[in-house]
């Protein structure tokens, strides 16, 4: 009798080693469970969604068994959106009723809600596949474009170029796959967006205007990106109405799966700017960010190009993108993309310090600092930035620590919803003084 995959599962959630993890991922492959990974497939590829928000555990035994051949039927109906609402809320309570406790419970509820919960991933299931030579039980990886810091490849940073301001949002990759009828929003890390429903409608109530599946690149902005935060992933009180997708690329659906585009930045942004008010109309939430060409070994290009820079950063914006008017889209970071970033230091005297946790358990954690700046009050906790030998020495002085004035370099100085300010992604960088109080 074939190995049932509830049990496959229990035995990779029972040792947390990964050789142990890939050793019952091999010794399953090697078998030719080919259900299992078919099942893997489906719960990993984060393209592969089912629109079911909600998805009951088996609370009582009972059920004569759900067969693999019908549990498709249903994942396959929930995938297209043949089944939604309560269409799909009925038959997903059908086969939770049909399918044994444990079946349901440890396989087929694991599926629909996309999480196996065993301590693996797609990477664990494609390092097997390779090793053993067994592609067709490879796992689609969810990767998408990044940038470089400019301030690391400067000598990229010229000729010409297409620049846009970087936006202070949620980095968006709206799938739109004309085939099945559907829209998906996701993270740059892959995970599924459910909290801009008003967006999501505005895709699909413009469908019928596209030739094929492509997927939109771009950021979700609010009022603040405070507010923003909040939303993102919230499960209940959603507040998202004002929010707004900005694009920025485009590319159709079956490149994105190979991971590279076929044409250059320059045609891609073309085809974008020329499709949208076709495609979209006056949607109300969904625009593109504007984007302009300069010639870096042109003298009155570069001035415009430091001037341009300025103006983004004194508007609101993070920065600037600088783009390779020839570069492919491609799902890694790329050169083709670079990204510059102001950055703000600011003065703040240390009024507290908090143990470590983690590797950092018994040495200093973070600086917990106060101090005012442009006339803001910014009190935040500083823990990035500190070597390990850092650590271990402020720990074992803390209270030479306290009054001492540090310099902390940070993003953006950012307002907390209690009217006070914080600053984001602080990293300590120096004492300014040599004792309490002094700034030099």
């Amino acid at each position: 009798m074939r190995i049932q995959p509830e049990t496959i599962i229990q035995r990779l959630e029972a040792d947390n080693s990964r050789l142990a993890k890939e050793a019952v991922l091999k010794a399953a492959m090697e078998e030719r469970l080919d259900e299992f990974f078919q099942g893997l497939r489906m719960a990993l590829d984060k393209l592969y969604t089912f629109g079911v928000k909600q998805v009951p555990e088996k609370t009582e035994a009972g059920g004569q068994g759900l067969s693999w051949t019908n549990f498709l039927e249903l994942a396959e109906a929930l995938y297209r959106r043949e089944l939604t609402g309560h269409a799909a809320r009925d038959a997903v309570k059908l086969a939770m009723d049909v399918a044994t406790q444990e079946q349901w419970n440890g396989w087929y509820r694991r599926i629909l809600i996309k999480d196996m919960r065993a301590g693996f991933g797609e990477k664990s299931v494609n390092s097997v596949a390779k090793k053993l030579k067994k592609p067709e039980y490879s796992v689609p990886v969810f990767e998408v474009m990044l940038a470089h810091d400019g301030a690391n490849h400067e000598s990229k940073i010229t000729g010409k170029k297409l620049v846009e301001p970087k936006l202070d949002g949620v980095r968006v990759l709206t799938v739109v796959d004309y085939e099945s009828r559907t829209v998906v929003m996701y993270t740059r890390n892959g995970k599924e967006l459910v909290n801009f429903p008003h967006i999501v409608r505005a895709f699909e109530d413009n469908l019928d205007n596209f030739a094929r599946s492509y997927v939109f690149d771009g950021e979700v902005v609010s009022k603040s990106f405070q507010d923003l935060m909040t939303q993102v992933h919230r499960k209940s009180d959603v507040e998202a109405s004002d929010a707004r997708l900005a694009l920025f690329d485009v590319i159709p659906l079956a490149e994105f799966k190979r991971g590279e585009s076929v044409m250059g930045q320059r045609r891609r942004s073309a085809f974008l700017r020329e499709n949208f008010s076709k495609i979209f109309g006056d949607s109300g939430c969904i625009d593109i960010v504007k984007q302009r060409e300069f010639d870096l070994d042109v003298f009155t290009d570069e001035i415009e190009f430091k001037d341009y820079n300025r103006e983004m950063v004194a508007a609101g914006y993070e920065g600037i993108m600088i783009k390779d008017p020839n570069g492919k889209w491609e799902g890694k970071r790329s050169t083709a993309w670079l990204k510059q970033k102001p950055f703000l230091e600011v003065s703040l005297a240390v009024i507290a310090v908090e143990e470590g946790t983690g590797r950092n358990q018994g040495r200093l954690g973070a600086l917990i600092c106060e101090g005012e700046d442009d006339g803001k009050s910014i009190s935040v906790n500083v823990g990035s930035g500190l070597t390990d030998a850092q650590r271990k020495e402020f720990w074992a002085d803390t209270e030479s620590l306290i009054g001492q004035v540090i310099e902390v370099r940070a993003d953006a100085v950012t307002q907390n919803q209690d009217g006070t300010y914080s600053l984001r992604f602080p990293r300590f960088q120096r004492f300014r003084g040599f004792k309490a109080g002094e700034k030099i």
